[in-house]
């Protein structure tokens, strides 16, 4: 450790550079203008130790006034770092020739005021205390940024944003530093989480990161992240709770007073039953005879007059059940079975006889045999359409065309025959690549696919860890293969040429973790090496690699057909947000396969 005297103003030459210093000036002069001759003497504790520069300084500075009565001397800040002993202040002793009584006073240097005329600290007044500080620094505060004049290096400034939103007034804090002559914010704006209640969406304006929303009609919550409020995180509206106990009935009320007031008159009642027969009469007189022709019928006054069946136009009764009679109707009012005609359909499409039984074909109709066999008809299902196991597969694609079908996938990114050729590119770990693949029909995969242009497998490569899956062009995660720690070598299809085979360059599917039925849409399939290291998988990529990728290209709503979460991912994300991604990374080539 080096050790150092304090002197006079070469000082500034010999301390390290690290230990910040305070330049202090002055011009003492006479009544009548005249430059006064002396010393002004500074004087620090004992011995001080500065163990990061592995120096000691001490004693007094002695400076001298020139010519002008001006002094100038650089001294360590009372305020320096790691430097003992601390609390100190320097005793300033003033020697001027001709001045009885010079003075002796403390003053602190700290390193926040690089340059100081003593004229500014030193005491004037008799009544002043021998201590006197030069000013550190201050804070400020305002609800605007500050202005560039404000302040001076090593000050403070708080800034206080104060929003009201939904009745919620809420007050944001921005701490702000000054050095090198500038304004510059310390950290990120303060504010606690607030919570809005509203029964409508609510604008992201005047909210911030971590807000709450309750919608009071439905009891859903959202949070609030930094692209919006998303979708709700849950609901606090509780599930109908029972019916509760009948109460307890009450006492009966007084009977209340006689109405004085007749009420309207009730409807007629029925009429009562019919009383019991009375007793015969007596005989009455004879009457007077009569002047028609007829005396007496069957018995009644006169002599006996009887009429027949035929007399008075009728059936005889004898007649009744008989041949050439009437029909006697049985218990329920309907011709008895007995008394109907047989045969009286005697032939039904050419077929006769008192029964017949029609086949299918002799009403033109097909046998119920016939649904679901060869050259039948389909069967529907419990919703009216044709089962999937009854419409025939596409196994060639479009007629005389190279398809995702025609070479064992269902979908790809991109027709790999109609890209460049160029160099390997190694998979980053940690980065997911995504691919965009369009469905236009219903489609079940298992498999997500990538083209690799050097993989020598597991055996080979044992600490590399594989993720694959699928996400909707909403960016939800519909499908994903899980850790895969084991993955067959690129390129080993039987009939594959030696130089994609020894090179290890293919197709390799990672299977997901179950069948995935994709409805019609666009959809990304993902890949990750989520450990191993920057050299263990090369891949196929489409040669442009910058923002303006021509794979970009689209109108209406967007979608990036190729784009990467650049870095810093172990597993496959539950969510993707493609206006957060990266669209100048080396786009894979990628395909869904159905094995």
């Amino acid at each position: 450790m080096a050790f150092l005297m304090l002197k006079g103003d070469a000082l500034p030459l010999a301390l390290p550079a690290e230990i910040p210093t305070v330049t202090v000036h002055g011009t003492y002069l006479g009544p009548d203008g005249r430059p006064l001759a002396g010393t002004v003497t500074f004087s620090a504790p004992s011995m001080l130790v500065f163990a990061d520069s592995d120096v000691f300084v001490a004693g007094p500075v002695v400076s001298t006034l020139d010519e002008n009565g001006r002094f100038q001397v650089t001294l360590p800040a009372t305020n320096a770092p790691n430097m003992q002993p601390t609390g100190w202040a320097y005793v300033v002793k003033e020697n001027l020739s001709g001045v009885i009584g010079g003075r002796t006073f403390s003053a602190l240097l700290p390193k926040e005021t690089p340059d100081v005329d003593l004229a500014d600290i030193a005491p004037t007044d008799p009544a002043t205390p021998n201590y006197v500080p030069v000013a550190g620094s201050q804070i400020f505060t305002g609800s605007a940024a500050p202005v560039s004049a404000l302040g001076r290096d090593g000050d403070f400034y708080t800034q206080y944003d104060t929003r009201t939103l939904l009745g919620v007034t809420s007050t944001t804090v921005t701490m702000w530093t000054r050095a090198a002559g500038s304004w510059a914010k310390v950290g990120d704006a303060i504010r606690g989480a607030a919570w809005y209640v509203n029964t409508t969406s609510t604008p992201s304006t005047d909210t911030k990161v971590g807000d709450f929303l309750l919608r009071a009609d439905t009891g859903d919550v959202w949070q609030r992240d930094a692209s919006g409020w998303g979708s709700p995180v849950m609901n606090l509206k509780g599930p109908k709770g029972d019916t509760g106990a009948t109460g307890v009935q009450g006492p009966k009320g007084d009977t209340g007073a006689d109405s004085t007031v007749p009420g309207p008159e009730g409807p007629q009642g029925p009429p009562g039953p019919e009383g019991p027969e009375g007793p015969e009469g007596p005989q009455g007189p004879k009457g007077d005879p009569g002047t028609g022709s007829v005396n007496s019928v069957n018995g009644d006054l006169g002599p006996e007059v009887v009429l027949g069946a035929a007399d008075v136009g009728a059936v005889p009764a004898a007649e009744k059940g008989s041949a050439g009679g009437v029909a006697t109707l049985d218990g329920s009012a309907k011709v008895p079975a007995a008394q109907l005609p047989t045969g009286l359909v005697t032939a039904v499409n050419g077929k006769a006889g008192p029964s017949v039984t029609l086949a299918a074909a002799d009403v033109s109709a097909l046998a119920a045999s016939a649904r679901g066999a060869v050259n039948g008809v389909a069967s529907l299902d419990g919703s009216g359409k044709v089962p999937t196991a009854q419409i025939p597969a596409v196994t060639g694609g479009a007629k005389n065309a190279w398809t995702p079908q025609a070479l064992g996938f269902e979908a790809w990114s991109v027709d790999p025959a109609a890209v460049a050729n160029p160099t390997a590119k190694a998979a980053v770990v940690g980065r997911v690549y995504l691919s965009g693949i369009n469905i236009t029909e219903s489609t079940q995969v298992n498999r997500v696919v990538i083209f690799a242009r050097g993989w020598g497998g597991s055996s080979l490569i044992p600490g590399a860890r594989f993720y694959a899956g699928i996400y909707s062009e909403a960016g939800t995660r519909v499908a994903t293969s899980g850790q895969v720690s084991n993955l067959p070598a690129a390129g080993q299809i039987t009939g594959t040429a030696p130089g994609a085979k020894n090179n290890h360059i293919g197709a390799v599917p990672i299977p997901l973790t179950g069948t995935a039925t994709l409805s019609p849409g666009r959809y990304w399939a993902a890949f990750l090496v989520s450990a191993g290291s920057s050299t263990d998988f090369y891949y196929m990529h489409i040669q442009n690699e910058s923002p303006s990728n021509p794979g970009n290209f689209f109108l209406g709503s967007a979608f990036q057909r190729h784009w990467c979460i650049a870095s810093g991912q172990s597993s496959l994300p539950t969510t993707v947000n493609q206006s957060t991604g990266e669209v100048g990374l080396d786009p894979a080539i990628m395909a869904l396969a159905m094995v």
